[in-house]
């Protein structure tokens, strides 16, 4: 994955960028903010336009950044769960700071009636 950087921004911001800036991230994350600890099958579903080696492949990048935890369950049968750890909690802002913004977005966008 090729990185870009700016000698301008502050690198910790660009630290988060580089994770929010993948596909599928961000609504991964808040799709496990808002349900906790889900398995592979609840989380695909919640994110149903996105397909299962997409899913897994990011599941395994935001693991590796150590924001998702993974946790098998001895069988039969094997469960696997994802929640978010500690430092991936901290996400909830984000979350709720692009949600106002969002708000704020789409209230602009709205066509303004003629008079």
């Amino acid at each position: 994955m090729k990185r870009r950087h700016s000698e301008f921004l502050c690198p910790k911001f660009q630290a988060a960028m580089e994770i929010l800036s993948r596909p599928w991230n961000g609504l991964i994350m808040a799709t496990l903010e808002g349900g906790g600890t889900l398995r592979f099958s609840e989380l695909r579903e919640r994110l149903d336009a996105m397909g299962d080696r997409m899913l897994s492949e990011r599941l395994k990048e935001l693991e590796a950044s150590g924001l998702i935890q993974r946790r098998v369950s001895a069988g039969p049968p094997v469960r696997v769960e994802y929640e978010l750890t500690e430092i991936g909690h901290g996400f909830r802002d984000v979350l709720n700071a692009i949600g106002r913004w969002g708000e704020r977005i789409t209230t602009a966008a709205k066509p303004r009636k003629r008079a």
